[in-house]
């Protein structure tokens, strides 16, 4: 137990007992409690890491070691160019579209009288899972011939408007947009609600003072409602490429990556599982990790900025 002495100078010092040393009942008991999440994430997290750089550094059946010729033959390949630069490409449209259009909807149902049915409305997609989002999406884009009963929602429109049904799954110049399309419906919702609890944060009577100002609506946006909720749109951001970067369930329900729309996550699992490439598809696994950890560390980063400025 700690006692108070009293120095020459009269200030009171607190004494501090000494250490009890250590048996080994202290020495255990602690590892009994995070011994089996550590064992766990051993073996379900940093073993398949490690093996997985492993295979990525042999051929296709894991009999000789070709060092980085996996991932030279990744960057150099034409088709897996392709590959790349559709996941670019989902990242860049994908990310764009939720953020900016769960942002514009959060901005503007907070000014309805029905708030709670609007944000309900557009949230109802998240319900839905890739796959199924996906089922009900290739109904909505099946062509037929010109002259047939078309049955897909979009091409029956077209042809009631006068225009020319169209193959949206299988013309490579707009068929990765109609995929994108069918991921901003679903995940729009979640950007929304998000960013809609982030507007709630922001001060009204800073909205009030520059309208009398003499502000505009468009103004009070940019300088005001964007700068101040900033760090969340950046979570938001980087949460939609993190998923986008591992999008895997709409192209392979609905093109299966023919056509043109082929990407990591999908090409990985056709090398694995069609062609039993371990080295390719251990390659393409670990590009996604290296992808996915500076976003995570940013991620992590900026939490802990956020949490300091509290």
């Amino acid at each position: 137990m700690a006692t108070k002495s009293i120095t020459a100078t009269g200030a009171a010092v607190r004494s501090v007992p000494p250490r009890k040393p250590l048996n080994l009942r202290d020495l255990i008991v602690p590892w009994l409690w995070i011994g089996p999440a550590v064992i766990f994430v051993l073996v379900f997290l940093v073993y398949p890491v490690l093996n997985t750089l492993w295979l990525s550094l042999q051929n296709a059946d894991s009999s000789q070691f070709v060092g980085l010729r996996n991932f030279a033959r990744i960057f150099t390949d034409s088709a897996m160019l392709g590959v790349l630069g559709n996941n670019l490409l989902w990242i860049v449209l994908g990310t764009a579209a939720t953020v900016a259009l769960g942002l514009l909807i959060a901005v503007l149902v907070d000014r309805v009288r029905f708030e709670g049915a609007a944000k309900a409305a557009i949230f109802i997609p998240m319900a839905i899972s890739f796959v199924g989002a996906g089922v009900i999406w290739k109904f909505v884009y099946n062509y037929d011939a010109p002259g047939q009963p078309q049955i897909g929602l979009l091409n029956a429109i077209l042809t009631r408007l006068g225009g020319q049904p169209q193959a949206w799954l299988i013309n490579s110049g707009i068929n990765n947009f109609a995929l994108i399309a069918v991921y901003v419906w679903m995940w729009t919702g979640f950007c929304m609600v998000i960013l809609s609890a982030a507007l709630k944060g922001v001060p009204s009577e800073i909205m009030e003072a520059a309208r009398v100002d003499g502000a505009s609506e468009i103004n009070i946006f940019f300088r005001i409602i964007v700068p101040m909720i900033s760090p969340t749109i950046a979570v938001v951001a980087t949460t939609m490429v993190i998923n986008l970067l591992k999008i895997f369930d709409i192209i392979y329900v609905m093109t299966g990556g023919n056509f043109g729309t082929d990407v990591v996550a999908v090409e990985y699992y056709n090398r694995l599982f069609t062609f039993n490439d371990f080295g390719i598809s251990s390659a393409l696994a670990v590009i996604l990790l290296i992808a996915i950890v500076p976003i995570m560390i940013f991620n992590i980063r900026r939490f802990r900025q956020q949490e300091a400025e509290r």
